[in-house]
């Protein structure tokens, strides 16, 4: 693939290695594929094909190789600025012979047709590769010949243009990276979109540009709600969260598309790459966006749609409970922060299941019920549910817990209902999300 000059791994840690291109002794390796079309039109590959490379810049040849089964040649180093002729010849095939053949072209992919077996002698060689319209097939071999350097001309117009972009994703990086350090998120996501533009789609960049950008929208948007609260004037402090709460939909959205790009991405898009980091990366973004959302308490539906996708992706690649049941706290803490009380009940269960004692869970799924039960002509059902769970988390949360104060007025209110607190039956045993 003629855009993997960058790997994802190389992205992640923002390195650019610069080739030193004056090294006029530098080797390269020189490779290709000789295939047949099959019966239906597909080409395979021919094994066992004699390969004859010579030097059409000066006199010199490099020692003769044959194809393996899978119809693949190639030499471990020839010299990068040289210029070669090829001629491939075997049994039961008309020898063909390639000239100007240059290193940065990339993999050779040759088609041969069937012939009487010749074997070309290399002044044979270099006179077809001088005049291709010798010999008795020499129409049908000048015709291949334009062809195949047609599609190497094509080649190295994507092979230009490849280095261009990388050249624009990297400095992007970079630069986005440097402007991120500094907290001038402005520039940073500025920098970041730029990479993006240039190549949405490439798993080895788009991803690390994106979960990048996520961050910087969440620092941006962290630094507006920390303004805007410090404000005295009602219009202008909510000015400054609806700011914050656009920043969080733009991270959350940043990951979502990180993720889409590299589940959607193409087998050979990825061969050779270790994606593992770059999940990892989206899935503890994500999780920091959602958590920083529900305390602010500033989420937007889009948000919640892309907890709905990548928290169940988080608790199924984490191994550790905890944070297993972080996560879960969290996306039921977005669904209680917008006042859907029975969805975030139903996720606070989710949590309960791994951990009974959760106190943070306790205190929010009871709060949730008695929420509930005031918004419906206070239904003692619902308030009953509610001090049972706000009962057991006086009982197991530790002195000084943040909501020990906020759960014990509730429940003296609730007293005044005569809703008097009983046990909470056991939460374990339940199905797994996703299950």
């Amino acid at each position: 693939m003629f855009r993997k000059f960058i790997t994802a791994a190389a992205f992640i840690g923002a390195v650019i290695i610069a080739t030193n291109l004056a090294a006029a002794a530098q080797t390269v390796p020189l490779s290709g594929r000789v295939v047949q079309k099959g019966a239906d039109g597909k080409p395979v590959g021919v094994g066992g094909v004699t390969i004859d490379v010579y030097r059409s810049d000066l006199k010199g040849a490099l020692p003769t190789t044959t194809t393996d089964k899978n119809g693949y040649f190639s030499y471990a180093g020839v010299m990068a600025q040289a210029v070669y002729i090829i001629a491939v010849s075997g049994p039961g095939l008309q020898a063909q012979v390639f000239n100007n053949i240059r290193t940065n072209q990339g993999d050779i992919t040759v088609t041969v047709v069937a012939g009487n077996g010749v074997r070309l002698t290399e002044d044979q060689a270099r006179q077809l590769a001088a005049n291709p319209s010798l010999g008795e097939n020499g129409t049908d071999a000048k015709k291949q010949q334009a062809e195949y350097e047609a599609k190497l001309n094509e080649a190295k117009s994507k092979n230009d243009k490849a280095q261009k972009t990388n050249q624009i994703v990297a400095s992007s990086l970079k630069e986005g990276n440097d402007a991120f350090n500094a907290k001038n998120f402005d520039v940073a996501i500025a920098k970041y979109d730029e990479g993006i533009t240039a190549d949405p789609d490439f798993v080895g960049t788009a991803p690390v540009l994106l979960n990048n950008r996520g961050a910087a929208y969440l620092g941006r948007g962290t630094d507006s709600y920390n303004k805007a609260i410090k404000l005295t004037e009602p219009t202008e402090m909510v000015d400054g969260k609806m700011k914050a709460k656009a920043d969080f939909l733009n991270a959350a959205q940043s990951y979502v598309k990180a993720w889409t790009v590299v589940k959607n991405a193409n087998s050979s898009d990825t061969t050779g790459m270790d994606l593992g980091a770059t999940k990892g990366a989206t899935l503890r973004g994500a999780k920091d966006v959602f958590r920083i959302a529900s305390r602010t308490e500033l989420v937007d539906p889009g948000v919640i749609d892309a907890a709905k996708l990548l928290i169940p992706e988080y608790v199924s690649s984490e191994p550790d409970v905890a944070k297993k049941a972080e996560a879960e706290l969290f996306y039921a803490d977005l669904f209680r922060a917008t006042g859907d009380y029975q969805a975030a009940i139903d996720a606070y269960k989710k949590v309960l299941e791994v951990q009974p004692d959760n106190p943070d869970a306790l205190a929010m799924i009871g709060a949730c019920y008695y929420a509930l039960g005031a918004a419906n002509n206070s239904d003692k059902a619902m308030y009953q549910e509610g001090a049972n769970y706000l009962q057991k988390y006086i009982s197991v949360a530790p002195d000084g817990h943040k909501y020990k104060k906020d759960v014990a007025d509730i429940l003296e209110a609730l007293k005044k209902e005569n809703v008097i607190p009983q046990k909470v039956p056991a939460t374990g045993g339940g199905k797994k999300r996703g299950s």
